[in-house]
């Protein structure tokens, strides 16, 4: 049984779990235009993309495998396992001596940093406080930003002087403290056992009333993910197609990821006191609202207001999505099942870009774009709103107590004895 110091570690730690997979979403767009200028290993726009969607299915293997893992290995051995693993191949991508081998070693490296975030939010689920479990699971996920915003700052200033390898040792460093912190102050899940098996974890994700919301849940993933990477991807390419300056455009994309911070900090403190039901699908409703409103020209200010608005809705979205997960599933499938819907969201994550360019090789990004976008994030409403409140039991084990967390609404966090 962990005590009340190691609980404590628990956030802090799983927020910087979570910051590495903000680094991982911004290193490659600060180093492959020095290696397409350079020419290093001969690298093209297309070898470049492969090695984009290499690190990415990484990434979806990564969060279904390790997902289940965690819920046989333990909360605390996969988090570990997970960040040593990114750590070593991302150092070895500093060293890597061709494309084949920069792509194998993303890949690598996806595998690992695919297991945190499951992981990293299962135990933010159980350590919270009773009652927070939405606003721990949001402030948990600013750390993505946070590592996102960081590592473009960190290219600006290091690739410079030191290079494009030196933000792959950057971006491993933080292993050396993370580590050894993780060892000795990552508590241990208190309901955690070893008799159940990786394909156990799986099996129960559609047994006693979880199938219909499995479904849900990877449907809305797959969708809140396609939003994500593909705004990030194309959003300046689309303002400017829709005639804005490149500068204003690079500014856009920075106010919707302010946008983001600023919506997760709403959205979980409103799932705390509304319930996580209703603000979920409201959240992707006003997604789809706002991409939509972004295809009208504005005045600046306009844009600006609208884009910051847009970020506060989709990004927080999905993490909302997560919390849903986490007030749904019991601990002993949560880290599966959330493993399970960012595994299947990662494919969303692969298609926002391919979804984006194509439109804009089509000549219709702006504004038919938004409108793409717009249809995305309503048909994420409709299947997080089919995800249902599944029976208590899962297969083999007795449920322990059961308690409202919104007031009556409707909405429960179930905590069974393992």
């Amino acid at each position: 049984m962990p005590n009340a110091a190691d609980r404590r570690w628990a956030i802090p730690l799983a927020w910087s779990a979570v910051l590495l997979d903000g680094f991982d979403l911004v290193v490659l767009g600060t180093v492959i235009p020095v290696l397409l200028e350079q020419k290093v290993w001969g690298l093209t726009a297309g070898s470049a993309a492969t090695v984009s969607t290499f690190g990415l299915v990484g990434m979806m293997i990564g969060a279904l495998t390790v997902g289940a893992l965690t819920d046989t290995l333990g909360r605390r051995k996969a988090m570990v396992l997970s960040v040593v693993s990114f750590s070593f191949f991302t150092a070895l991508c500093a060293v890597a001596p061709s494309v084949f081998v920069f792509g194998l070693l993303r890949f690598l490296a996806g595998l690992g940093l695919g297991g945190c975030l499951p992981t990293a939010i299962a135990i933010v689920n159980e350590h919270a406080r009773r009652g927070r479990t939405g606003s721990a699971t949001t402030t948990v996920m600013t750390g993505y930003h946070v590592g996102a915003v960081l590592t473009a700052l960190l290219g600006i200033l290091i690739i410079p002087d030191l290079g494009w390898r030196a933000m792959f040792v950057i971006g491993a460093a933080p292993a050396l403290v993370l580590v050894p912190l993780m060892v000795k102050y990552l508590p241990e899940s208190a309901t955690f056992e070893h008799k159940r098996t990786a394909l156990g974890a799986f099996a129960s994700l559609f047994k006693s009333g979880y199938a219909r919301s499995t479904v849900a849940f990877c449907v809305t993933s797959f969708m809140g993910l396609l939003l994500v990477y593909g705004l990030n991807t194309w959003l300046p390419q689309i303002m400017r197609s829709a005639g804005y300056e490149l500068g204003a455009a690079l500014a856009l994309l920075l106010t919707l990821n302010v946008g983001a911070v600023v919506g997760l900090l709403i959205a979980g403190a409103v799932a705390d006191r509304a319930g996580i039901r209703r603000p979920t699908v409201l959240w992707f409703v006003a997604a789809a609202v706002f991409l939509a409103l972004l295809s009208v020209k504005m005045p600046q200010f306009g844009a600006y207001a609208a884009v910051f608005v847009t970020g506060c809705f989709v990004f927080s979205a999905q993490v909302l999505v997560y919390a849903y997960i986490g007030r749904t599933y019991v601990d002993g499938n949560r880290a599966t099942a959330l493993g399970m819907a960012a595994g299947v969201g990662r494919l969303g994550a692969i298609s926002g870009p391919i979804v984006g360019g194509a439109l804009l090789n089509a000549g219709v990004a702006y504004p038919w774009g938004f409108y793409v976008f717009a249809l995305v994030g309503a048909f994420g409403a409709v299947a997080v709103a089919l995800a249902g409140s599944p029976a208590p039991e899962l297969a083999g084990e007795q449920p322990g107590e059961v308690h409202a967390t919104d007031g009556g609404r409707g909405d429960t966090d179930r905590e069974l004895r393992l």
